[in-house]
């Protein structure tokens, strides 16, 4: 299977760099425009498209269906990390309300990849529910391009799984808003054949700015 993963564009929480993961905000204008950039890059279309449930995921995906004529398909297992009480938070109140939490999420030996949001899940969980999508996704089109339209922590992790990297290792990755990561998956093992392509962006002026550090979903 070639998948295509694809995170969604810009919402007002990413611009304004809040905490979001499974709050269903809408896209913004830019992640409007960015969407419909994504759209446009796909000049062949793909067999199947997968969306996360999210508002913000669905908006990009329902681009991506108009343009190709491929009907998109819910796959629940593909929503955002569950961040629990840290939803809606800037950098600023994170730091006053969970510096415990946050002195291990941030550990340079990354020990937060174990750790659970506060009522909300671990990234092992995510990783978890994320590569079983990708498996029942290839179970059901072994040869077929497969497009999965979903989110920061979802795509991240399920790398590391491909890639047989530690989830320590997620933040050595990127993933921008509505970029392109593409990875040969096969039952012996995946091959990444890009990462984060932004060229599509760039072309209609929408990218994002790749100095602004965003780690959000």
């Amino acid at each position: 299977m070639r998948l295509i993963f694809i995170r969604h564009g810009e919402t007002e929480h990413n611009r304004g760099q809040l905490t979001l993961g499974r709050a269903d905000v809408p896209l913004n204008e830019r992640g409007r425009r960015q969407a419909e950039a994504v759209a446009a890059s796909f000049t062949v279309a793909p067999d199947a498209i997968y969306s996360s449930p999210l508002t913000r995921a669905t908006e990009t995906a329902s681009r991506i269906a108009a343009a190709t004529d491929v009907p998109v398909t819910i796959e629940p297992a593909l929503i955002e990390m569950d961040v629990g009480e840290m939803e809606h938070l800037t950098a600023a109140e994170l730091r006053e309300r969970y510096p415990e939490f946050l002195a291990i999420w941030l550990s340079p030996a990354c020990a937060g990849a174990g750790a659970r949001m506060p009522g909300g899940e671990t990234l092992t969980e995510v990783q978890r529910r994320a590569w079983d999508a990708v498996e029942r996704m290839r179970a059901a089109h072994p040869d077929e391009t497969v497009v999965a339209v979903t989110h920061n922590f979802v795509i991240l992790t399920a790398l590391c799984a491909a890639l047989g990297l530690p989830l320590a290792n997620f933040r050595r990755l990127r993933q921008s808003l509505a970029a392109r990561t593409v990875l040969e998956v096969r039952e012996s093992g995946s091959t990444l054949l890009q990462l984060n392509d932004l060229a599509h962006l760039v072309a209609a002026g929408v990218a994002d700015d790749p100095s602004r550090r965003e780690g959000r979903a």
